[in-house]
């Protein structure tokens, strides 16, 4: 199984309230990045968030010898060719550890960066886009003239489809449009925060679309952990986090949600319904899954709570519907990462090893090719 933790900002005991947060700088960064290769996670999501991905993954590459670079991109926001070329790039200097999250995001986000496109169209600009990027990364000389992206002899320089091996590409999306997506194009299929019953039909829903398509995906979920020593002391834990949900802070999360295109998004808050109940319990909705977190952080909002010992059996009733990989967090980030890293990670059969990184020179390119280098991205 693939064990991930997050790295974006916000952190802190509380971050949804000022007073709660703490400061997420380089140093800060740098901490993670080396908890995490230390207690032997796969790897990190890197969450398009405050900080720039690319510029953050390569700052701490140096400060993680282990760990492989989950990188989330939008589609559309830079060009294929330049996305191969960072990719190819990021690939040689890591020794292979890049892994790439497709995100399609929702309207209300991207268009912040100036994409207008309305949620069907946005699957069908991906496709577009990850057909020439899978063409890229095999080491093709592609032109393309399509309907959002037209390229003329893009190539790139590196040794792409070779010594250079294409980064394996994670994909999110709870509609239609963006399963077909994932069917064709992509390896991982990632979920947010459903219940093993949900996700075992969420699974079957993605293989047959696969199938149909003569291909087969792995499957991953994201999931907040709150773990304890005990149940009581987890549920204890659980029971602090609510208590600090005060009403301004649901409100301003329940604005940020509103009117989201996402059906990932609409999904989590229909279990919470943006409604804080007097027991946090009554958010539990399966055993040992609570919605709470949803209430006050969008995106994934939903909590395994318990002992080591229950943890495990409900990663492992994740796991008996399909699912190896989870991309888990706590709060705060570096705390709850030690405390699961020393209490459950021991116990798990966890992917840990790095590729072997092949060395490359420019003398390798031009062997291959004598006129690389000329023209290429």
């Amino acid at each position: 199984m693939n064990v991930l933790w997050y790295m974006c900002a916000p952190d802190g005991a509380y971050p949804w309230k000022r007073e709660g947060s703490r400061a997420v700088d380089y140093g800060y960064y740098r901490q993670l990045a080396q908890a995490y290769d230390h207690l032997g996670y796969t790897g990190a999501l890197f969450a398009t968030g405050a900080h720039d991905v690319w510029a953050l993954a390569g700052a701490l590459l140096p400060y993680a010898n282990r760990m492989k670079f989950l990188l989330a991109f939008h589609p559309g926001l830079v060009a294929p060719t330049l996305l191969a070329k960072m990719a190819a790039t990021f690939q040689e200097f890591s020794g292979g550890r890049l892994l790439l999250n497709v995100v399609s995001g929702d309207a209300k986000m991207l268009g912040a960066y100036g994409m207008a496109l309305p949620h069907d169209e946005r699957y069908a600009m991906a496709e577009e886009y990850l057909r020439i990027w899978h063409r890229l990364m095999a080491g093709e000389t592609v032109t393309y003239d399509g309907r959002y992206f037209q390229t003329v002899d893009a190539k790139l320089a590196l040794p792409a489809g070779s010594s250079i091996a294409p980064p394996p590409l994670w994909f999110g999306g709870s509609s239609d449009a963006a399963i077909e997506v994932a069917a064709r194009q992509v390896d991982t299929y990632l979920s947010w925060g459903e219940t093993p019953a949900q996700m075992g039909e969420k699974v079957e829903t993605v293989k047959r679309a696969a199938a149909a398509h003569g291909r087969e995906l792995s499957y991953g979920i994201r999931l907040y952990v709150i773990v304890r020593r005990t149940d009581a002391e987890a549920w204890a834990a659980a029971a602090d986090l609510y208590a600090e949900m005060d009403a301004a802070a649901i409100a301003a999360n329940g604005r940020f949600t509103s009117g989201t295109d996402s059906v990932g998004q609409q999904r989590m808050s229909a279990m919470h319904g943006g409604v804080k109940p007097a027991n946090l319990r009554d958010l539990e909705i399966a055993p040992n899954l609570w919605a709470g977190i949803g209430l006050v952080r969008p995106g994934p909002g939903t909590a395994i709570v318990g002992s080591p010992d229950t943890v495990i059996r409900t990663l492992e009733a994740y796991r008996a519907v399909g699912v190896e990989t989870f991309i888990l967090s706590g709060m705060p980030l570096l705390e709850e990462a030690w405390r699961f890293g020393e209490l459950v990670l021991p116990r798990l059969d966890v992917e840990r090893a790095a590729p072997v990184a092949k060395q490359f020179t420019w003398s390798t390119l031009f062997d291959r090719d004598p006129n690389a280098g000329q023209g290429s991205a």
